[in-house]
């Protein structure tokens, strides 16, 4: 796959009004500083309009890969999203932590959307939901089966109110692979694959489920995501 961020500086440029995110961003691949001016201008060039996914990863090659311990990722993650908020909203920043120390500084430009751009955090952990709930703006997950929809939403929005939070408005994304056929595949099939009557139908059944948003996904289709395919298939799919 492409790099998210340069990707979506393209896709700034040349659109007006949808939003941009990533899901995910691997903290541990990143410096909280570094990252912060990158989605700051990131959230410059398209006028406020993205959104940010991070994560944690889940490979120990890719973490030795980018020179980073695998061990005590948690607490680093912690950490790294503090980080990450300071230099956005403080003026000057002073960071001091056991991972990341930012030197007395002023940090620009600014992100457009204050007091930063919403922050979804991944991941199914009990820390990961706690990190959501304390640290972040919201929860996003990956190709929850439709069985599995009620208790994930649960523990999220359980790990939400012992946050404090407004348990019933916290945002749940999920993002869904999706492949759309002529016919419909009947019972049996995977949620998110059919036709667009049963892939508005699963659609519905996870606004039921407490999830906030679902955006759906081409990249894993039989046969590749030719742009042209994609692009038919948005139209199939959008609102009628």
């Amino acid at each position: 796959m492409l790099d998210p961020l340069a990707t979506l500086a393209w896709v700034a440029a040349r659109t007006r009004a949808i939003r941009l995110g990533v899901s995910v961003l691997n903290v541990p691949f990143y410096t909280p500083v570094v990252l912060a001016k990158q989605l700051a201008t990131l959230d410059v060039l398209c006028a406020g309009r993205l959104v940010v996914g991070l994560g944690l990863g889940w490979s120990r090659a890719e973490y030795e890969a980018a020179g980073v311990a695998w061990e005590r990722r948690g607490a680093r993650a912690d950490e790294f999203l503090r980080c990450l908020k300071a230099v956005w909203t403080d003026d000057p920043v002073e960071f001091r932590g056991e991972f990341f120390r930012v030197p007395r500084a002023r940090v620009a430009p600014r992100p457009v959307q204050q007091p930063h751009p919403p922050l979804l955090l991944g991941g199914y952990h009990p820390a990961m939901l706690r990190r959501a709930a304390t640290l972040a703006d919201g929860w996003t997950g990956g190709n929850i089966p439709l069985a599995d929809l009620e208790p994930t939403v649960a523990r999220v929005r359980g790990a939400a109110a012992a946050a404090g939070r407004d348990a019933a408005g916290f945002p749940i994304v999920c993002r869904g692979a999706f492949q759309l056929t002529e016919a419909p595949l009947g019972p049996g099939r995977r949620a998110l694959h059919g036709s667009a009557e049963e892939i508005r139908s699963d659609l519905a059944r996870y606004a039921e489920a407490g999830v906030t948003q679902v955006f759906l996904d081409p990249n894993f289709q039989a046969g590749g995501a030719s742009l042209e395919r994609v692009l038919a298939q948005m139209e199939t799919l959008a609102p009628r």
